[in-house]
């Protein structure tokens, strides 16, 4: 069982940066690989990013390449998301999420079963 907590979110202008973090919960969140995924108003869940466990393989989504980098802890039992150079159709909710078989990684959502609460982010044009 795996429960994770989002923070960082916030509203900024385009083209500044954000971190945003994920807090987990559990001894073995070094064994899962951890994804972002984003959901705006109206619009289906859309996969971020996602890494592996010791932080070798990184995979990310053709809207977010070049801008975002995902990272994570394994002593602090944590992930994140640098954004930069964010723009307007940036602005969604974002998640961390843990896959059902926790050495799975993937760009679906349905892989995943364990979930944030999510982060707002909000960038003003």
């Amino acid at each position: 069982q795996v429960q994770l907590v989002e923070s960082g979110g916030g509203l900024v202008q385009a083209g500044a940066s954000l971190r945003l973090s994920c807090a987990a919960s559990g001894r073995t969140f070094s064994s899962y690989t951890m994804g972002w995924f984003r959901q705006a108003p109206g619009k289906e869940r859309e996969f971020v990013a996602a890494i592996d466990t010791s932080a070798r393989t990184t995979y990310y989504g053709d809207s977010v390449k070049g801008r975002f980098t995902v990272s994570r802890d394994n002593a602090k039992n944590s992930v994140y998301l640098q954004m930069n150079s964010l723009k307007p159709e940036d602005t969604a909710v974002y998640y961390c999420a843990a896959p059902r078989t926790p050495y799975i990684i993937s760009n679906r959502a349905n892989v995943y079963n364990y979930w944030g609460q999510g982060t707002q982010v909000t960038v003003s044009s």
